[in-house]
């Protein structure tokens, strides 16, 4: 009797056990349905709602769209003292050049005559008083940057080219009359000033537009946003009237028989 009473009590033990069991797999999968549903819900309002408009189709950050690393920090006034040194050298040398019409091989010249007259009464002075001639360090200009720079710039070079041939093969109305636009507002500024001037203006440009525009972003884009609607519009009436009936050269795809 007691064994048997004992066997129906260990039955007894793994019934509740089992049930406990099922009971606690039913609440660990109705969490984890609930919590599958949470991250649904939180996340259905990401996907549902339309991505923002930036200018330019902008995805990343201004920094980053400037290239990054230390010209980006000096265009975004991260270190003010180094964009102020930066911004200052560009205006004296401008007001040098255009104000004060003072002329790029003068100013050599005379730079080339003090630093030269200072150096040899330093040398004479130290070995007069010390008996001993100063130590001028070498200057010399490293090959790697030098490299460097020949590559990229050559690279926007071929590319600027690859563009214009894209654009001389009629195959993009579009873009033919953006570039003949812009080279058209650049032939009326030159008229108004020198290349000098407009290089200035445009460094000037870099060190505020950028930084404006990362402090106004979200209205700036908006606007932007309203004209970009508005001249898309004005472009589609323009080409159902005008472009459409003007005749292209062939399309890439088309192949030669």
């Amino acid at each position: 009797m007691t064994d048997h009473h004992e066997h129906d009590e260990l039955k007894d033990e793994s019934l509740l056990e089992k049930i406990s069991g099922k009971i606690h797999n039913h609440d660990s999968s109705s969490s984890s349905d609930s919590d599958n549903e949470k991250k649904t819900s939180s996340s259905s309002p990401s996907s549902i709602k339309s991505k923002v408009f930036r200018i330019f189709g902008r995805e990343k950050p201004v920094h980053h769209v400037l290239g990054g690393g230390k010209p980006a920090d000096v265009f975004l006034w991260r270190n003010k003292k180094i964009s102020v040194a930066v911004l200052g050298v560009a205006t004296a040398i401008w007001v040098l050049f255009e104000l004060l019409e003072y002329h790029l091989l003068t100013l050599v010249c005379h730079l080339l005559i003090f630093a030269l007259a200072v150096l040899f009464l330093w040398s004479n002075a130290s070995a007069f008083i010390n008996k001993s001639t100063p130590k001028i360090p070498q200057v010399h200009i490293p090959e790697e940057p030098v490299l460097q720079f020949a590559s990229a710039l050559r690279l926007e070079i071929n590319q600027a080219f690859s563009v214009l041939r894209e654009i001389a093969l009629g195959r993009d109305l579009k873009k033919f009359l953006s570039v003949i636009a812009g080279l058209w507002v650049f032939s009326i500024l030159g008229s108004y000033a020198n290349f000098l001037t407009l290089f200035y203006m445009a460094f000037v440009l870099l060190h505020t537009v950028p930084v404006l525009y990362e402090k106004y972003e979200d209205q700036v884009d908006s606007f932007a946003e309203k004209a970009t609607v508005v001249i898309k519009k004005q472009y589609a009436e323009f080409d159902a009237k005008v472009l459409s009936k003007i005749p292209i050269g062939p399309s890439k795809d088309k192949k030669k028989d």
